[in-house]
């Protein structure tokens, strides 16, 4: 008996001193975070709006905290692909997401069975940017106004298409409501990212389609597609003659956005150590102006906290809006 209970002992101070050698290799890789490179993945093509961006704050992340930030391109279905990839890797901080509103916010009313929760399987890190997209269509098309294009499409029914970076996508879902609100049909045309979208735009290959204002901003400017409206609450500073759907007639008022997230069981202090760098960049007067060059000027700083906030309230105002025009995706 008294043998076992020293054996007893002997087997809980082992353990004890299993948990706290565990527990300080813990914090000092925490403290040390990161001493090597950090992969950013990035659920669309490259290219685009959220390639784009992604890019500036993997080069201003990666010179802060002295380690390359890299970005992996994971394309396809509507962001899931990347998306989950990062849910289920692991949760140590060198495998983060950087994305757009809808893959988090909109995905879970479109799909019965999505391989991830984002409230429950990531770590909101911080919100980069709010603003919306600018309705576009081709220069050839007769049209030069929200009102006219509405007109246009009703005297001809079923004959204009539209591009969207895919079903169900922010650019989609903002069309339907379009169409439901002025009562119009147009064909949709579903593409794997924004950039081969508007390429089409300004090839003539399709009439119309929502674009980010990263990248399409200079083409309007160009005359190599055209801008009707733009789908956030105010115009933007650089287009200035482009009105607000919502001026136009046509309330909208989801917010998009991109956001740095981790997966759910990463440290709390590598977390917090990121949403710190995060805010820092965005007060950089350098990287700052490079994001208003990219026509996002309203850049709210967050915590993590008030990020989930944020993803709670937009998760409930995409769900009224999937239900309102009545997409569901399997």
């Amino acid at each position: 008996m008294i043998e076992q209970l020293h054996c007893l002992r002997r087997a809980l101070a082992l353990a004890a001193a299993l948990a706290s050698a565990t527990g300080i290799a813990h914090a000092q890789s925490t403290a040390d975070y990161p001493n090597r490179p950090v992969t950013l993945v990035v659920p669309t093509a490259a290219a685009g709006g959220t390639d784009t961006i992604a890019r500036l704050f993997a080069d201003a992340l990666g010179k802060a905290m002295k380690q390359p930030f890299v970005v992996d391109n994971r394309p396809g279905a509507n962001g899931i692909i990347g998306v989950e990839y990062v849910a289920k890797g692991p949760a140590d901080g060198y495998r983060l997401l950087f994305t757009y509103a809808a893959s988090m916010v909109v995905n879970p009313s479109l799909y019965r069975k999505l391989p991830y929760d984002p409230l429950k399987d990531f770590a909101p890190v911080a919100q980069i940017g709010r603003g919306g997209n600018l309705l576009l269509v081709r220069k050839n098309l007769p049209v030069n106004t929200l009102k006219e294009f509405v007109a246009y499409a009703k005297a001809h029914p079923n004959e204009l298409n539209y591009c969207s970076w895919g079903l169900g996508s922010g650019g989609h879902l903002t069309m339907e409501s379009l169409k439901k609100q002025a009562g119009i049909s147009l064909t949709h045309i579903p593409y794997k990212g924004s950039s081969p979208c508007v390429q089409d735009i300004m090839g003539g290959q399709v009439d119309a389609g929502f674009g980010d204002t990263a990248t399409t901003v200079e083409l309007v400017k160009a005359g190599r597609v055209k801008a009707l409206a733009h789908s956030s609450s105010g115009r933007l500073p650089s287009l200035p003659d482009v009105p607000s759907m919502t001026e136009a007639g046509y309330p909208f008022k989801n917010y998009s956005w991109y956001g740095i997230f981790a997966p759910a069981k990463t440290p709390p202090a590598i977390i917090a150590r990121l949403n710190e760098q995060v805010l820092r960049a965005l007060q950089e007067p350098a990287l700052a102006q490079r994001m208003r060059e990219l026509n996002f000027p309203d850049l709210p700083l967050t915590t993590p906290q008030q990020f989930t906030q944020t993803m709670r309230q937009d998760l409930e105002d995409w769900s009224r809006l999937v239900k309102d025009t009545g997409v569901q995706l399997d």
